[in-house]
């Protein structure tokens, strides 16, 4: 396990699955998760789901008729067509085939089997499977951490990578699980939604398990930087964790908190291609960097083609902005990987002379996650972290 920055040459990743990918759970938590996207769609205005937070019930015999059960287990849910599914599993297997070719080594999660359901002493959601996985996980040096997830349906997604971080484990990596919510409603800061379309929580209902907010946060908000560390922040969620990790990180690497950036993930905003040289999506991200930052050479791209999209119908759910083929990852300070569909992109990065490895990845803003998402990079290069920032 090393792996300090988004730059350095690699060596070894875990590309995420999508196997058995069936439908996206619809509920207070995902709502939040996605709100930036799903909040100007129509289907979000037909079909929105208040959290209506219940604990896991029965009748008093004990019993549930098939439909009954059928009923509940399909509440909440948006169904997601088998064809897309299909592609997105070429695309995922493409996809480490191209790493493989490149002398990469590629380690893969445990698969969702079937219908899974988890149940916590607050709420049940339904299992969806490890493919965005640089989510749920924030890679430091020859540290594994753990964040706390976001989404409820994706509170055990990094069981399904045990395999894998039990083998780093034993070659020596230190593996570390921050604290988990309870994710009740009001465990969630809804300021940043809140005077939108719609007031989310307006009266979140009460649980047993109310604490408070409670620390969340995705490895998607962070940009790694050697001993520097770039935190996006934009709910109270967000602030408790890089609480946590200030603290753990101290006297190890130095944590820089932005305000805002994004809803959470900054990985189709801002990424470090290599020491001094930034893609950034528009001038306007600019001012919200640290100042050390703001002095780096930077490549703006130009505005995506809507041609590089499929067309989607009313009832498909979309969950990222046009931006999203900005997810790209860096195989080297000079090789970068990017959406084939992305051809405005692929000659912008030629021009300022990188070597493009391209790879197609079809229904990325119906997954929610591009390239930069369904990867975790574990080894790169280089075993002393450096300071970019000071």
């Amino acid at each position: 396990m090393n792996s300090y920055d988004e730059w350095s040459p690699l060596k070894e990743i875990i590309v995420g699955s999508a196997a058995n990918y069936s439908w996206h759970e619809r509920e207070l938590s995902f709502e939040l998760f996605f709100y930036d996207q799903i909040s100007n769609q129509k289907s979000f205005h037909d079909r929105m789901y208040y959290p209506h937070l219940e604990a896991p019930s029965r009748d008093a015999d004990d019993t549930e008729t098939a439909d009954n059960a059928d009923h509940r287990a399909n509440a909440g849910r948006s169904p997601i067509k088998r064809r897309y599914v299909e592609e997105l599993n070429e695309d995922v297997e493409g996809l480490v085939e191209i790493l493989e070719s490149l002398g990469v080594t590629v380690h893969r999660p445990l698969s969702v089997e079937g219908s899974m359901e988890i149940r916590t002493p607050a709420w049940p959601a339904a299992v969806v499977p490890p493919l965005n996985i640089r989510d749920n996980t924030l890679i430091l040096g020859d540290e594994i951490i753990e964040t706390p997830p976001q989404v409820r349906s994706r509170y055990f997604e990094t069981q399904f990578l045990t395999p894998v971080f039990n083998e780093y484990f034993r070659q020596g990596a230190r593996w570390t699980v921050m604290p988990r919510p309870l994710m009740t409603d009001s465990s969630f800061d809804p300021s940043y939604v809140n005077g939108g379309p719609v007031e989310f929580i307006a009266d979140p209902k009460p649980s047993p398990y109310d604490v408070g907010f409670e620390m969340m946060i995705d490895g998607a908000q962070c940009v790694r930087l050697g001993k520097d560390l770039l935190v996006n922040i934009a709910t109270a969620n967000h602030a408790m964790a890089c609480d946590w990790l200030e603290r753990h990180l101290a006297g190890r690497i130095t944590v820089h908190r932005v305000h805002g950036l994004a809803d959470g993930h900054v990985d189709s905003m801002v990424l470090a291609l290599r020491p001094g040289l930034l893609l950034v999506r528009t001038p306007a991200v600019v001012d919200s960097l640290p100042p050390a930052l703001q002095k780096w050479d930077m490549i703006f791209p130009p505005e995506p083609d809507a041609n590089n999209f499929p067309t989607y119908e009313d009832d498909d759910l979309i969950l990222t902005s046009p931006y999203i083929d900005l997810n790209i990852l860096s195989i080297s300070p000079d090789t970068v990987m990017i959406n084939e569909a992305n051809g405005e992109l692929i000659r912008v990065m030629e021009r300022n002379g990188f070597t493009v490895v391209p790879f197609r990845h079809r229904h990325r803003r119906i997954f929610g996650g591009g390239l930069h998402c369904f990867t975790l990079d574990t080894v790169r290069e280089g075993s002393v972290p450096e300071s970019y920032l000071s």
